[in-house]
């Protein structure tokens, strides 16, 4: 990806016939459980349009999801307006027209003000939501955090000090918010192993909620985001401690009008470092092994976080999810 096309959005204006134009519907997350792919499949239906990347719109000022979109400068907080709704248009003002456009953004789920703020400036949106058994996606949140260079630590160190690993894999009191916010019948649940497992019908059972005809998924290139491990964890995370501060940099053009010569310079160093020095030892498509009693406290701790969630989802999930058995 080059630089001009890494860097967000800024406020552009929006051709007159996309002038009012919000999206139909949303890609709420999880992270790591698939939207990433889903959205690319999305994107080759003939009636249907995403934006390239991530929006994080409707979530910008929450600090527990986005620490990296705020910054002090001169001693002023800079932060992200979600009522910068221009903006936020201006991402669905795409060249093709077409009949129905959508959105991933993975972390809405978790943002209590989010269900409100798609009730309220899009009554008509449904919303999606890619949910995975609970501890194997928090392992594969902490691999891709290496990956992205905001991890140095250990994962269980980790576990303790990045709240977001076991927050985004709790679902139930999040998924009954957005029931009750926006009804049932506008939110829809995937599970990652359905996706997986049984693509086409998993597709056509989203395509029928969102109002879209069915289409074939496409055979190749269906699966983005993969997470690829390092040949020595040690030496990569020793890499983090520098990329970490480099990766911040990533985020601090959202949804800013004015991009300065800085600005520029900062994200060439983060596209830099990220293509060209970060990959030097993630060579492994092997996932080292979670630690026995690691996992022993994940699994307990997450069945107690979504207590009652086969019960809100109607399905037995401890037939699906192997954390769920115990």
């Amino acid at each position: 990806m080059n630089d001009a096309a890494s860097l967000p959005c800024p406020i552009a204006p929006v051709p007159q016939a996309d002038a009012g134009r919000l999206p139909d519907f949303i890609i709420g997350g999880a992270p790591k459980c698939g939207t990433t792919s889903l959205h690319f499949i999305l994107d080759q239906h003939p009636d249907i349009a995403l934006p390239p990347d991530e929006v994080n719109f409707l979530d910008a000022d929450d600090p527990i999801n986005w620490p990296d979109f705020f910054f002090v400068r001169r001693g002023t907080l800079d932060w992200r307006d979600p009522k910068a709704v221009e903006w936020y248009k201006s991402r669905f003002a795409l060249p093709s027209a077409p009949r129905m456009t959508g959105e991933d953004s993975t972390r809405y789920l978790f943002s209590p003000a989010v269900p409100y703020r798609v009730r309220d400036l899009m009554p008509n949106a449904r919303v999606i939501f890619m949910l995975r058994d609970p501890v194997k996606r928090a392992y594969s949140q902490y691999w891709h955090d290496i990956k992205m260079m905001r991890e140095t630590r250990s994962f269980e160190a980790a576990i303790s000090k990045n709240p977001s690993i076991v927050a985004c894999s709790t679902y139930a009191p999040h998924l009954r918010l957005w029931f009750d916010v926006l009804g049932r019948e506008r939110v829809h649940v995937v599970l990652f192993e359905d996706f997986i497992a049984h693509r086409q019908k998993t597709l056509d059972e989203v395509l029928d909620f969102i109002g879209a005809p069915r289409f074939d998924a496409p055979v190749q290139q269906d699966w983005f985001n993969r997470t690829f491990y390092p040949s020595s964890t040690v030496a990569q995370r020793g890499l983090n401690l520098i990329g970490r501060h480099i990766a911040r940099q990533r985020y601090r053009t959202h949804m800013r009008s004015q991009i300065t010569a800085t600005d520029r310079l900062l994200n060439r160093l983060y596209q830099n470092w990220f293509h060209k020095v970060n990959p030097l030892l993630l060579k492994s498509t092997r996932k080292p092994p979670m630690a026995p009693r690691t996992e022993a406290f994940l699994t307990g701790h997450l069945q107690d976080r979504n207590r009652d969630l086969s019960d809100l989802l109607d399905r037995d999930l401890a037939a699906v999810w192997p954390s769920m058995r115990i």
